[in-house]
């Protein structure tokens, strides 16, 4: 252990050192283009010179970037491997699927825990489901388990459900799959008495690994050693894989934005050549593929190398990549500013596909003055892509309201004073108004050198709304010393005006100009109706 703990820590300092070198490779590559945006905004060249010269500066900073990423995931990989976490690791499974399969077992048939819990074990994840596979058939199951609650959850699939301990465990047959004429679902399904046939028919090597009753793991397609490797292949050939179910190609980018993988050649290529059949997939499942993408620690991995595939779906991303922007707030084109701003959110699904479509209305509204790019308008453009495109995808409706929203005012200046922080909370209600201010700071963070300054006016604005909360300011109507009634009491008639008067005084409550207090807002409430009558 002690040798092991020594040579982890020599890796660690080698590895250490190149990451640390990469990363100021990277700074230092981003200082460049900043520079060179800002003398390319002096000398006013050729848009085409001014893209070629930028896009190279691009994709060396990303290489940058990615490649620290891959070596931090290899230096975890590594770490593993010399402590013996990954070599032939014996499976450790809980007592409840581990006596499920001990009861097929005891009735003379086979049973291995397969798939996704063997990979997330061997990745030191806790495992969300521990799924069974059987070479008995679904009527066997039934028989065999008779005694305890069995669920039908997909016979025709070999498919059954069983409880134990309030806990669901899906236990199937060993099966191969036929046509996939939909190239979502097999259109029918064999089933087999081999493990091995099984195993064949699944979409990664990664996920084609099971384990015996005494955790002794079954690897037939080096899964094991792809993901020591970080790598995400198909199992057998990918084109036929992606053609059987074209969610398969969202699935890999999934992997790859939470494991941080690297997609194989010849998977990647297969990903890109199948991707129009993604058409075929329901909208509502390539909404749940996406929302998990961008959930990920790495996202910017797969947003960035396969945005294609996300383009078939929302078409507006494509305008977007190698957009230069042409502007000194910004040192990206549009693509790589919207997955850098993702990248640097908080892990909210709403703020998250707010930056996904908060830019995709630029290429619509870019104008050129004075050799400086302009966007007017762009934040409207980009809400109403958002709205149809997340309809588009059966997003519901709340969705769609607070992502919309966000969108539309992400660009929004937002002052650190209590009488505009407090206009937003009466506009935004303190949930929504927070997530704006978070999507401000992740847009304002991958443009150019405010980074710091957005940060202590988001610090400050935050302490605003605590101050403001903690003093119980009045930023709704409710929050008002006067109600309706009262407005009624000293003869004001029910209906709009008394609405708009009531309005008139949170507003002045809000900005200050006025006391939260009732005989000065009755008396106030006196004046406004006067005029208006």
């Amino acid at each position: 252990m002690e040798y092991g703990g020594g040579l982890i820590l020599k890796i660690n300092g080698i590895v250490g050192a190149m990451l640390l070198n990469l990363a100021y490779l990277a700074k230092i590559v981003l200082v460049v283009q900043v520079i060179v945006v800002k003398i390319l905004l002096v000398l006013k060249l050729q848009f085409v010179m001014q893209k070629s010269i930028l896009s190279f500066l691009l994709e060396l900073y990303l290489y940058c970037v990615q490649i620290s990423i891959m070596l931090e995931l290899k230096l975890e990989l590594l770490e593993k491997k010399i402590r013996g976490i990954n070599v032939r690791k014996i499976i450790n499974i809980p007592n409840a699927p581990k006596q499920l399969m001990k009861i097929l077992l005891d009735a003379g048939y086979e049973a291995y825990v397969v798939g996704g819990c063997v990979r997330d074990f061997l990745l030191n994840r806790d495992p969300h489901d521990w799924d069974i596979c059987t070479n008995a058939f679904p009527e066997q199951m039934h028989d065999v388990f008779r005694n305890m609650h069995v669920i039908d959850t997909g016979l025709q699939h070999g498919t059954l459900t069983v409880m134990l301990d309030k806990e669901a465990y899906e236990i199937t047959t060993y099966r191969k799959d036929g046509d996939y004429s939909d190239h979502r679902h097999p259109d029918s399904v064999e089933f087999v008495g081999n493990l091995a046939e099984d195993l064949s028919r699944r979409d990664f090597t990664v996920n084609a690994m099971a384990a015996d009753v005494g955790g002794n793991i079954v690897d037939l397609f080096d899964g094991e050693s792809d993901l020591k490797n970080g790598i995400l292949r198909c199992v057998g050939n990918p084109d036929e894989r992606f053609q059987e179910d074209a969610l398969r190609i969202l699935r890999a980018l999934r992997f790859v934005s939470r494991f941080g993988f690297v997609v194989d050649d010849k998977t990647e290529k297969a990903m890109l050549k199948n991707k129009g059949l993604l058409r075929e997939v329901s909208a509502e499942r390539v909404a749940k593929e996406l929302s998990e993408i961008l959930m990920g620690d790495n996202c910017i991995l797969p947003l960035r190398s396969c945005y294609e595939i996300l383009a078939v779906w929302i078409p507006e991303i494509t305008p977007t990549v190698n957009f230069w922007q042409y502007n000194q707030h910004h040192y990206l084109d549009v693509w790589g500013h919207t997955i850098t701003a993702i990248a640097n959110s908080p892990k909210d699904l709403y703020i998250r596909l707010a930056l996904l479509y908060h830019d995709l209305g630029k290429p619509k509204c870019f104008s050129v003055d004075d050799g400086v790019g302009h966007f007017y308008g762009h934040a409207a453009a980009s809400k109403d892509i958002a709205e149809k495109s997340l309809r588009n995808l059966k997003f519901d409706n709340r969705t769609v309201e607070v992502v919309t929203q966000l969108v539309e005012a992400h660009d929004r200046t937002i002052e650190p004073r209590k009488p505009v922080i407090r206009r937003c909370l009466n506009k935004f209600g303190k949930e929504q108004f927070m997530r704006l201010i978070y999507v401000k700071e992740a847009d304002k963070s991958a443009q150019m050198s405010v980074r710091g300054e957005q940060q202590f006016s988001t610090g400050k604005i935050i302490a605003l709304v605590d101050e403001i909360e903690a003093q119980k300011d009045c930023f709704m109507l409710k929050d008002l010393a006067v109600n309706g009634h009262d407005l009624m009491d000293i003869g004001i008639p029910a209906g709009k005006i008394l609405g708009s008067i009531l309005n008139e005084l949170l507003e002045e409550v809000m900005n200050e100009t006025m006391a939260n207090e009732k005989d000065v807002l009755l008396k106030r409430a006196k004046e406004i109706f006067s005029h208006q009558t």
